[in-house]
């Protein structure tokens, strides 16, 4: 067994756009599980990349800890089982869980968020994008948060990524008018002619306000917001009466140096008395079943679409972040590692 693992560390902390600058690659001891305690030694196979990793980076109070200068970044992964005494977790099984950007890692069945065994013919591609945590953060966000009815108008803003497809098909399964707003040209026809949205608003060649005035002449009830900034501004603006805004990310805004200001039309809230509220995914984790019965379901019946953009390669793992904040991925992004053995 190799006795080095490789890790990428946080080496500082970013100001403005986060870059590779920002981590160190280092060769460390393999980690020692305790197998009689049950906790298990997990080789990486594939790694998955979201928006909300950046603010994971700053030293800020926040749902979950910063990560500290000179330990592993934090990241979700699939891996397989190749040291274990615990029959729940047995060697050669495939796991998800938190297993960071290193080679080899520790499974602990009783940490926070301790591995999962992948159901029989999911692959770490399919467990990581549309059966992943972007997949649940849509599904509770927009049930639960947003509290769609038949006949509601849906706006979606980062409808393209991995979280805000899944949120707008899940609006048109559920009986809604679902706007999406993307950037560029491909991404915008996808989110027609696959994911079958009413409309869809390029964010890159036009303006939203006007937009959403054409797209929702009798206003939004449901605001999905993955963005932040000016889409946020916007898409206030647009809402009805008791309509319900979803605050999911604000990815326009994680890697500014100097926050912006706003929104400036907050008092709409008031007068037309709608409720704007946050979420985390993690708040859910003990109804995750729930999600994944239902995402089956409309997965196997061809009701749900999604695209996977893998990157492959250690030493590009750091690279493979910064793709997802200049829209270079292409729906859900990962890395592969290795294959299953």
């Amino acid at each position: 067994m190799t006795q080095l693992n490789k890790q990428w560390l946080l080496k500082q902390r970013p100001v403005g756009m986060v870059s590779p600058d920002n981590f160190e690659l280092v060769q460390s001891p393999m980690p020692s599980p305790d197998l009689d305690a049950g906790q298990v030694l997990i080789k990486t196979l594939m790694l998955g990349f979201d928006p909300a990793m950046r603010g994971w980076l700053e030293d800020v109070r926040s749902y979950l800890p910063p990560v500290a200068i000179g330990e592993p970044m934090r990241a979700s992964g699939v891996g397989q089982v190749i040291a274990s005494r615990n029959a729940a977790l047995p060697e050669g099984a495939l796991v998800q869980g938190l297993l960071n950007w290193q080679a080899y890692s520790i499974g602990d069945p009783a940490g926070m968020i301790p591995p999962r065994i992948l159901p029989e013919g999911v692959t770490p591609g399919i467990a990581l994008s549309v059966f992943g945590t972007t997949s649940l953060t849509a599904y509770f966000g927009l049930l639960d948060v947003g509290q769609p009815k038949s006949g509601d108008t849906v706006l979606v803003s980062g409808a393209a990524g991995a979280t805000g497809s899944v949120v707008a098909q899940i609006a048109r399964l559920k009986g809604c008018r679902v706007i999406g707003i993307a950037g560029g040209a491909e991404k915008c026809a996808w989110l027609t002619d696959t994911c079958k949205l009413d409309g869809v608003i390029d964010y890159k060649s036009e303006n939203i306000d006007a937009r959403l005035t054409e797209l929702c002449p009798d206003d939004v009830d449901v605001f999905f917001d993955n963005v932040g900034g000016d889409t946020l501004e916007a898409g206030i603006s647009h809402m009805a009466d008791f309509g319900r805004i979803v605050l999911c990310g604000a990815i326009s805004q994680y890697n500014e140096e100097t926050p912006q200001p706003g929104p400036n039309n907050l008092m709409i809230l008031v007068a037309r008395r709608i409720r704007m509220q946050g979420f985390i995914v993690i708040d859910y984790l003990d109804r995750a079943e729930e999600a994944f019965a239902d995402l089956a379901n409309w997965v196997m019946g061809g009701d749900i679409a999604w695209r996977e953009d893998i990157q492959e390669g250690f030493e590009n793992i750091p690279a493979t972040l910064q793709r997802l904040f200049d829209g270079r991925n292409q729906g859900k992004q990962m890395l592969k590692l290795a294959d299953p053995q």
